[in-house]
């Protein structure tokens, strides 16, 4: 895999008159070295928003060859306008993220450059809504440490292949990859989801996320931070998934992949 050095983030805006959508929606892209056509990803962020670690995120996936755009959900006010309403729009399945993300998704296919195949990967915030949009046009999803749908029966019947992590020391999502597992088992939904018992909450971020005053508080209660070995595991299991159900560079058909 090139380094991550080797990939230049480029800060672009998506022009959109659809309704309910962020109008100046900010995004960061990043592209694979070498020649594509590239399948893609639309990667959503934590609830902090687009940080260095979650542009250091982008980066990484680019590196390991997928077409990255990661939309910034909090484009119309911030984090302190928008998160509340960001997290309302996750759990009840509509409002101004699901279409900011979509407007990603449709970015990213309507670039030469892609092959027409697109997956979605979130942390945290962003797990959540890697679930709550399996089914909504996306070829794959990876969902980490995400919360899961409340009605999960209806939201993941004829889901797209489903990739989930989870840390077995994160209190808010105790018996969460359990419960994942048998409701995609139960609906027939291609699917790799591990809990990693040294783990907690975003485990698979490289350093501390969030204020550094409610860092201790995170540890404690999620027993969020750094998990090098599992990250190490997991991002192993989402380029597998991703590679199986997306497909290789080049490859601009896709006619041999299948939900």
């Amino acid at each position: 895999m090139p380094s991550t050095n080797s990939i230049q983030l480029s800060e672009i805006s998506i022009d959109s008159s659809v309704s309910g959508g962020s109008p100046q929606l900010a995004a960061y892209l990043g592209v694979p070295t070498g020649e594509g056509p590239w399948p893609a990803v639309v990667m959503v962020h934590e609830a902090f928003g687009v940080t260095d670690i979650m542009k250091r995120q982008i980066q990484r996936m680019a590196a390991s060859g997928f077409l990255v755009i990661m939309p910034d959900l909090f484009s119309a006010g911030g984090a302190r306008k928008c998160l509340t309403a960001t997290f309302r729009a996750m759990v009840s399945g509509e409002g101004r993220a699901y279409i900011d993300i979509d407007l990603a998704r449709q970015f990213l296919l309507g670039r030469p450059d892609c092959t027409g195949r697109v997956g979605i990967l979130g942390f945290c915030m962003g797990g959540g809504f890697a679930l709550m949009m399996a089914g909504r046009g996306f070829d794959a999803s990876s969902a980490n440490y995400g919360r899961l749908p409340k009605d999960m029966d209806s939201i993941l019947a004829g889901a797209c292949p489903i990739v989930g992590s989870y840390g077995g020391r994160d209190d808010s999502l105790k018996g969460a990859a359990a419960r994942l597992e048998t409701t995609l088992v139960s609906h027939g939904v291609i699917h790799d989801v591990k809990e990693y018992h040294t783990a907690g909450h975003s485990f698979l971020n490289d350093s501390e996320s969030g204020p550094v005053l409610l860092r201790p508080i995170l540890r404690r209660v999620l027993g969020a931070g750094p998990d090098p070995v599992a990250a190490a595991d997991a991002w192993h299991r989402i380029d597998a998934f991703f590679g199986e159900h997306l497909g290789a560079p080049g490859d601009a058909t896709g006619s041999n992949l299948s939900h």
